[in-house]
């Protein structure tokens, strides 16, 4: 006589799913609360015009959010987004002086100083065990640097090419709109449908289990930098196509929103999972809000008062979820993605 079946317990690969969905759900939430100000309070702010105009300053900031959450779900900060984008920027500007034909070896410089940066980052934070805030400050000094030596300090007008590719627009949505759509599909599909992706995760979620079952620690460590890198490249080079005449600091406004769409994306700043489709539409509120805010009169010198307040209001919801909840997404997380490495 066969026992007739009973229900079971979900198993975590099964709660993890509801787990990503909240966040999700959270952001979008308040991303629609926000575009129902907008149509109330300032309808400007959504109307065409405005929003061909801001969404390709927001797929910038979408693309420097998915390089600072990789950092993040390592358990680091990296605070040389400024000198990353900058360099690029310069090197993109300064070196082809207008010349399409030569963007590039513009466009490989860069990426070749990218990648260099992201190495000694890595390394720093990986291998000789620096503080991350530290480690990176520094490397944003050094980097900082070379944009002087390139550019001197002043502007440069960016080549047609450039121009073209980046700041340009098809179907009436800007490239750089495209660009950041790639981007997130390729980070999103590694991250979640590949077995280096739930690695990657699984260490950031608990290095010293990692590394019990065999799992490189510092090299994954150190290609979070160097990925983060890549990204922060990538945006400079499309401001420098969006902004006919770039500045060599365009940089500076990223960091802070970098780390706040990461935290309103719901990535742990303790490390550990990370949600790249949240990341990029927390960076079309804060791109939004910022919008808003302008609309509604506020002066545009207070906008890093109003990015501070959203990166405290990310962090505000995630403490009130509280330690236990917090504790049981990272067991979960780090079962899950810790039995995936075993059996890999």
């Amino acid at each position: 006589m066969t026992a007739s079946p009973h229900p079971t317990k979900p198993t975590p690969a099964l709660v993890s799913p509801f787990v990503v969905a909240k966040g999700f759900i959270t952001v979008v939430a308040a991303s629609l609360l926000l575009i129902v100000l907008c149509l109330v309070f300032a309808p400007s702010s959504v109307a065409q015009g405005a929003l061909a105009g801001s969404l390709p300053f927001a797929a910038v900031l979408a693309i420097v959010g998915l390089g600072q959450m990789l950092v993040v779900q390592q358990g680091g900060f990296d605070l040389s987004v400024a000198g990353g984008v900058s360099l690029a920027v310069v090197i993109s500007t300064h070196y082809p002086a207008g010349d399409s034909a030569l963007l590039l070896p513009a466009v490989l410089m860069a990426y070749g100083c990218a990648i260099a940066a992201g190495v000694v980052n890595g390394w720093l934070v990986g291998f000789a065990r620096l503080n991350a805030i530290v480690a990176t400050i520094g490397m944003n000094a050094l980097i900082y640097g070379a944009v002087f030596a390139v550019s001197g300090g002043v502007p440069k007008i960016t080549t047609p090419l450039l121009a073209e590719i980046a700041g340009g627009d098809s179907f009436g949505v800007g490239h750089a709109v495209y660009f950041a759509g790639a981007i997130l599909i390729i980070v999103a599909f590694v991250m979640k449908k590949t077995i280096a992706g739930r690695r990657f995760e699984a260490i950031g979620a608990n290095p010293l289990a990692a590394a019990a079952i065999g799992l490189n620690v510092r090299r994954h460590q150190m290609m979070a930098y160097v990925l983060a890198q890549l990204l922060y490249c990538t945006a400079g080079l499309l401001i420098a196509g969006i902004t006919s005449q770039p500045t060599a600091f365009q940089g500076d406004s990223l960091l802070l929103p970098s780390v706040a769409v990461v935290v309103l994306g719901g990535t742990s700043l303790l490390g550990g999972r990370g949600f790249p489709i949240s990341t990029v539409i927390a960076a079309l509120f804060l791109n939004q809000l910022s919008q808003f805010a302008f609309a509604v009169g506020v002066p545009y010198s207070a906008q890093t008062i109003i990015q501070a307040l959203a990166l405290g209001f990310g962090i505000g919801i995630y403490a009130i979820r509280g330690p236990s909840f917090a504790n049981k997404i990272n067991k979960l997380s780090t079962r899950e993605e810790d039995n995936e490495a075993i059996v890999s």
